[in-house]
């Protein structure tokens, strides 16, 4: 089970466009690691920004896809 989110697909999870979601990596909104040329987002910390903001992703079905 993949425990990573590429930065496109956690912007769809929260619902916002892939360039908004590189420009909240850049700027530390977005949590990252970059392993080697690839950035991406740990899920248990995407859930955790989740669970501050009181925000739930609003479709369950792309919750399970990703």
């Amino acid at each position: 089970m993949r425990q990573t989110l590429k930065i496109v697909e956690a912007a769809k999870v929260l619902g916002i466009s892939r360039n908004a979601a590189y420009a909240a990596a850049k700027n530390g909104e977005l949590p990252t690691v970059r392993i080697g040329r690839r950035l991406l987002v740990p899920k248990a910390a995407l859930e955790r920004l989740l669970g501050e903001t009181g925000a739930r992703p609003h479709s369950t079905k792309v919750a399970r896809v990703v």
